[in-house]
């Protein structure tokens, strides 16, 4: 992609594939979805798995998986609630965005 990704839309876009499953999902998986849309290497997707943790929109638990364990990440009610917002600002900015590539005028 030729845009360049900042760090509120690598939060929404991680915050939206982890709240796909209520149960939580683990990083490597969430690579591969949000690779889906976006190139994103590992060592980019865990400081914002630890970034919103530390802003308290994911959980975090272990679980056992083939003998290891596996961290799984889980949206939190603070999460879902920024991904509302998240979700309502980027429909606004994708509006006005495709409004001026399309040639209309901007309105505020």
């Amino acid at each position: 992609m030729v845009f360049n990704t900042g760090a509120a839309l690598l939060d929404a876009i991680v915050l939206a594939v982890v709240s796909k499953d209520p149960e939580g999902t683990y990083g490597y998986k969430i690579t591969q979805e949000v690779r889906q849309v976006i190139e994103l290497s590992e060592s980019t997707l865990y400081p914002v798995l630890r970034r919103l943790q530390k802003d308290e929109c994911l959980e975090v638990y272990d679980m056992e998986c083939a003998g290891r364990n596996r961290r799984y990440y889980k949206v939190t009610e603070k999460g879902r609630v920024q991904l509302a917002l998240y979700k309502s600002e980027w429909k606004k900015y994708s509006q006005k965005i495709s409004g001026m590539f399309e040639g209309g005028i901007v309105h505020e």
